[in-house]
């Protein structure tokens, strides 16, 4: 294995995230609904919606596990 590879359990630096994404994903990961989410933050459920849309297309992610796991490892 070459020195320049990066080892499987470091993750690679994830791209900023805006601060309301951030709080989205911070009540997913708490395990909110998006309704949940969205009357916490004071929003309606579309812009919760369109929020984890961003967050996952930033992160690649396509699951609630994986936004769950990413969260975690932000210490969210």
């Amino acid at each position: 294995m070459s020195s320049t590879n990066t080892p499987p359990h470091v993750e690679e630096p994830a791209p900023a995230l805006a601060p309301r994404e951030r709080e989205t994903l911070h009540h997913i990961a708490a395990g909110c609904t998006h309704l949940q989410t969205a009357r916490r933050m004071g929003l309606s459920r579309h812009t919760v919606d369109a929020y984890l849309r961003r967050i996952r297309a930033k992160l690649d992610i396509n699951t609630t596990a994986e936004l769950t796991r990413f969260a975690v490892s932000l210490g969210l």
